[in-house]
């Protein structure tokens, strides 16, 4: 048990053949305190909550639960029900009644919650060294910085501790401690994690972020969490057909030319970088240099210009009333907003746009880029030394992105030769989540490191592209993008093509009694009509298991097209639906959950 992975193909053969969830959560656990010199945790929980919430799911149905029995941590800047939100200030604890809507979701799909992780405070920094619960010391070599402000989630992934954290980003923070852990960092786009239950930074811009050790995890952790939150004005729902990008072969990958890199005096980054690339290219992708003039420029607006005054917006307030609370150089930050005006505001918002303008060229050219994740890592000492500078030496290649509305995933890209790890980002214009962790799964494969600090090496991904032969499967229920078992699709490599008909000789019903609720499609010649969904792309090597996980009535059979086209789609067997409800005409599976929960 102590030997076992937690990335969830390893915790799924556990489960395969017959382990607990108890035994999981306690394995959690003892990893979780083993960690205390890291400062990785603010609190853990108390082992008999987590033991009762992990023997309930052993009565519930495993192939319902996506994250079942998958052990994961919550930056403390977001709500988990019953237990302290400090943001890492004593003094500004409260405690919330319920979850953040990103944790309940991840909780209802069987996930458990072990405990709450440490951070730069009021999650103002990249460098997790602005907390009174200690600086968050990098697992693989504690002198050295873990990356902020989601220090202590990176901590708890990639000591093993947990499967998976959330934590945030404004600036860089769920990408810069993933690089100097050997982790994955998923920055999905804007809204796409509801950001309510969040202790905002900047709150226009702040994401919530998923810190895992694979893309494949980390796209199950995303489909699960990325759902539209009708009650947070920030939320944005995942368009019905997302953009999708090329796959390796035929990509156009921008990255910086020669004049924009900057690697801050680190000798072995550049040609950790080089490498990098040349992985990109074996991988089939065509580099194009990009001028990165407009997007360094925007991200110094993040910190020189008025967006500091969000932070004072957010929690200026309570230093000035509390001025002994916040760490020094936090509070300094906080308290530099005060000096923005409106004038000032609008001729920056003004900038950006004329610099979103300029960027824009770049993705006339360019399918997605690749940069560093950061060209260089600190030591705790120097940084205490010298916060301000260092600090933003780590956000020279993140700190655009929130600002230009950008998806990113940043990944393992080697290591420098005193065993320090190094990272790179691929990012896109924004809903092309699902892209880049497939494209990110196969750079961190063809980059060949481990997981972690574990020592494990990184399983095959099926979301890797390329992916071999690849099939075509018609959807119209659950596993449609972003609804509830979309996930099963992305973690098995699916990608979404294009929205889609029937021909006209089709019935949908409402199958209720499934958990999640599915509709059940029938043909039928002479009462059909057209039926909505989508058509995915799947590796042929994954419909075998696909297919074993799919539960009755449902199965999968050829379903004719509007364009004549037989494609294998799911289909439902006619007895299940001589009770269920016909709801053929609302259009299809999406429309009619949409006015279901109208």
């Amino acid at each position: 048990m102590r030997d076992l992975s937690f990335d969830l193909s390893a915790l799924s053969a556990f489960y395969e053949e017959g382990g607990s969830p108890a035994d999981v959560a306690l394995e959690a656990l003892r990893r979780a305190r083993a960690q205390a010199e890291l400062n990785g945790w603010i609190l853990i929980r108390e082992e008999q909550d987590i033991l009762a919430e992990a023997e309930a799911l052993t009565s519930r149905d495993r192939a319902e639960l996506p994250l079942y029995g998958v052990p994961f941590a919550v930056k403390d800047n977001i709500d988990a029900g019953g237990l302290p939100t400090t943001a890492a200030c004593p003094e500004f604890a409260y405690v919330p009644a319920a979850d953040a809507p990103a944790v309940a979701l991840l909780r209802e799909a069987g996930a458990i919650l072990i405990g709450k992780t440490n951070l730069d405070q009021f999650a103002t920094g990249l460098v997790g060294a602005r907390s009174p619960y200690g600086p968050g010391r990098n697992p693989f070599d504690p002198d050295y910085v873990s990356g902020g402000s989601s220090s202590g989630s990176a901590i708890a992934v990639s000591g093993g501790a947990v499967s998976f954290a959330l934590g945030t980003d404004t600036a860089g923070s769920g990408r810069v401690p993933a690089a100097f852990c050997n982790l994955v960092g998923w920055k999905g786009s804007l809204g796409l994690v509801s950001t309510r239950g969040v202790v905002p930074a900047c709150r226009s811009l702040d994401c919530v972020t998923v810190f895992a050790l694979t893309c494949s995890d980390a796209a199950v952790v995303a489909a699960v969490a990325g759902q539209y939150d009708a009650g947070e004005s920030f939320s944005r729902a995942l368009p019905a057909v997302p953009p999708a990008l090329p796959g390796w072969t035929g990509l156009r990958l921008g990255v910086p030319r020669a004049a924009d890199l900057a690697f801050f005096g680190n000798p072995h980054t550049p040609a950790l970088f080089e490498a990098a690339k040349r992985r990109c290219t074996d991988l089939g992708a065509t580099l194009v240099e990009i001028d990165l003039t407009p997007f360094l420029e925007a991200a110094r607006l993040l910190y020189e210009g008025p967006w500091v005054a969000e932070r004072t917006a957010a929690v200026g307030d309570f230093l000035k009333a509390n001025p002994d609370a916040g760490h020094p150089v936090v509070r300094g930050i906080v308290e530099g907003g005060w000096k923005f005006d409106a004038v000032d505001s609008f001729r920056a918002q003004y900038r950006l746009r004329e610099l979103a303008q300029e960027a824009r060229k770049a993705w006339e050219q360019v399918d997605a880029m690749l940069t560093p994740t950061a060209g260089t890592i600190h030591r705790i000492a120097d940084v205490e030394a010298d916060p301000v500078r260092l600090n933003s030496q780590l956000g020279y290649y993140t700190n655009f992105m929130n600002l230009f509305d950008l998806a990113a995933v940043a990944v393992p890209a080697g290591f420098q030769p005193d065993g320090l790890p190094f990272g790179v980002t691929l990012f896109a214009p924004a809903f092309t989540d699902a892209s880049l962790l497939a494209l990110g799964a196969s750079l961190h494969e063809a980059a060949g490191v481990t997981m972690g600090v574990t020592g494990k090496t990184l399983p095959k991904s099926s979301l890797a592209m390329p992916a071999g032969d690849r099939i075509e499967l018609a959807v119209f229920g659950a596993h449609m993008s972003g609804l509830p078992l979309s996930g099963e699709l992305l973690a098995r490599g699916g990608t979404p093509i294009c929205e889609i008909e029937t021909a006209p000789h089709y019935r949908l019903y409402a199958l209720d009694t499934l958990v999640p609720p599915r509709p059940g499609l029938v043909r039928q010649e002479s009462v059909g009509a057209p039926i909505a969904g989508e058509l995915w792309s799947l590796p042929a090597s994954e419909l075998g298991g696909f297919l074993a996980g799919i539960g009755a009535p449902l199965g999968i059979g050829k379903v004719e097209l509007a364009d004549g086209r037989w494609v294998p789609g799911f289909l439902c067997e006619a007895c299940a639906v001589a009770t269920a409800r016909d709801i053929t005409a609302s259009g299809g599976w999406r429309s009619w959950t949409m006015r279901k929960s109208a």
